[in-house]
């Protein structure tokens, strides 16, 4: 699924990518911390890579960040008068039952960009992401890897300013991963503010410009990619490193 939460009327080339920070954000529903407090800035070029364990809080930071869940102390900012367009593409695609070509013309209608431009939009958004023969294909036909092309194609032909990417291709074969990370440095080459969670290694040197390690609900580390791998400042991320369990 690509979630959209901020209404756009046409899309429009990128100048730097707004930075965004949290405040003491702690997530704690019915008294039960799951995230937090954590405090942090994303200011660098990216793209960020959030990474660690299984329940380090990965995907709470990123539906925190992008406004599904609102922290219950703390504060999520962005830099500007406004929060940016931004778009999440979930780990698992949730397509309407429609046409290719029909979904991205929805999702350009509920963000409010006039109806003479949506078919134009999302044709070009297919031909960037290689769909454009599935134009007219039923979503819930397409494999895997294309149903993960198309939500991808869904929030370029929005242009936005953020990009939230959790897990997207934990369950794609190779082809279709390098398809996805092809995906992944165009939007960061556009201008777009990329935070992706992966739990490869491998797919995040080829693509972090800066990490963020999270263990047990908190910031353990956030440093560029090269210092990350090299020289891991703290424990638990030169644990998991190591492939060492880490809670």
């Amino acid at each position: 699924m690509t979630s959209l939460n901020v209404p756009v009327n046409n899309p429009i080339e990128l100048s730097a990518p707004p930075s965004l920070q949290f405040e003491s954000v702690e997530f704690n529903p019915f008294g039960h911390r799951l995230f937090g407090p954590c405090s942090f800035k994303l200011d660098g070029p990216g793209p960020t890579l959030v990474m660690g364990p299984n329940g380090a809080g990965k995907s709470l930071m990123l539906r925190l960040a992008h406004g599904l869940l609102t922290p219950t102390e703390g504060a999520v900012s962005w830099s500007g008068a406004s929060a940016p367009r931004q778009a999440m593409v979930f780990q698992t695609p949730i397509l309407l039952r429609r046409s290719a070509l029909a979904n991205l013309r929805h999702a350009l209608a509920v963000n409010n960009v006039p109806r003479k431009l949506r078919t134009e939009l999302a044709l070009e958004a297919l031909a960037r992401f290689g769909l454009s023969s599935c134009a007219d294909t039923p979503a819930r036909v397409l494999s895997g890897g294309e149903k993960q092309r198309l939500a991808l194609a869904r929030a370029w032909s929005l242009s936005p300013a953020v990009l939230f990417l959790d897990e997207p291709t934990s369950a794609l074969d190779p082809a279709a991963i390098k398809a996805v990370e092809l995906a992944v440095q165009e939007f960061h080459k556009q201008g777009t503010r990329v935070v992706m969670t992966t739990h490869d290694l491998h797919q995040a040197r080829r693509l972090a410009g800066d990490v963020l390690f999270l263990s047990e609900g908190k910031v353990q580390e956030h440093t560029p990619a090269d210092m990350f791998f090299r020289a891991p400042v703290s424990r638990q991320a030169q644990a998991y490193l190591n492939g060492e369990l880490v809670a």
